[in-house]
């Protein structure tokens, strides 16, 4: 018999025929830009004993050297957050506080129209709110509700209370994160007599939503050039009575300083 010999494989993985190097594999991408799910992954590892999740966001992360693997001498893996990493998370942070201040500014400027407009005004209550059933043969249902600015008429008269809550917000993407959240809206109707939206600019000073974008039982305020607009007034609801625990909630808590002091200093001038 007449030996033969097969034709020698390339020692580099392609088939006959291809050039060195190829595998008829398209070329890998580059990962994607790291956004703000990643910067709350790499805050998680930061914050824990770093066990990997094996998705596709920790995928992102090690491409990008933000995360790298660790061996234990048991041979557990471990995740760390790299310098490239830390820098990342300081870049979001800066970025999360000029939201933030922005925020608390525009909260402040609410509640601060609320007291020159003769009224007691609140931030960041926990108030407790009732839901209607998911049906009509359900019981109601029970939340705490979180408005940014909750007031009164400065009143002693139960019926003459008027409750309002105003829920301010400075970023789009937390608009309309906050529009599919029917039961939160609920909450603050449940709670006020009147609910507004008071929407901020961006920085080419345009309001982050206009008024159609917002459920007509809301008012909507645009906050620009230090003054609120009215876009569209608020629908105002009749309510029976403030339920007691909202009376002791606002009891216990302190609120916005009004103008007290200068109306006693008026009140002075006046008697001299």
């Amino acid at each position: 018999m007449t030996a033969f010999s097969l034709p020698q494989q390339p020692d580099d993985g392609a088939t006959p025929g291809e050039s060195p190097g190829a595998t008829g594999l398209p070329a890998p991408s580059s990962p994607a830009a790291p956004g703000r799910l990643h910067a709350r992954r790499l805050r998680e590892v930061y914050r824990s004993a770093g066990w990997p999740c094996g998705d596709a966001i920790e995928i992102d992360l090690l491409a990008a050297g933000l995360l790298e693997r660790r061996s234990s001498g048991q041979g557990h893996e471990t995740l760390r957050v790299t310098d490239a990493g830390i820098a990342f998370i300081a870049r979001t942070m800066v970025g999360n506080r000029a939201v933030l201040s922005r925020h608390e500014a525009l909260v402040e400027q609410v509640a601060r129209e609320m007291t020159r407009a003769g009224r007691l005004a609140w931030r960041g209550l926990s108030l407790r709110a009732r839901l209607p059933g998911a049906t009509e043969d359900d019981k109601p249902r029970w939340c705490v509700a979180r408005p940014d600015v909750f007031s009164i008429r400065n009143t002693s008269v139960e019926a003459y209370a008027q409750p309002i809550v105003h829920e301010i917000k400075v970023n789009r993407a937390d608009l309309l994160s906050d529009l599919r959240k029917p039961d939160k809206r609920a909450a603050y109707l449940d709670l006020g007599g009147e609910c507004w939206y008071v929407l901020g600019c961006d920085a080419k000073g345009r309001p982050i939503g206009e008024p159609e974008e917002i459920p007509v039982e809301c008012g909507v305020l645009i906050a620009g050039a230090g003054r609120l607009v009215v876009a569209r007034a608020a629908v105002h609801r009749a309510l029976p009575r403030m339920p007691f625990p909202v009376w002791m909630a606002l009891a216990k808590a302190q609120p916005v300083q009004g103008f007290d002091d200068e109306t006693q200093d008026l009140l002075a001038d006046a008697n001299e």
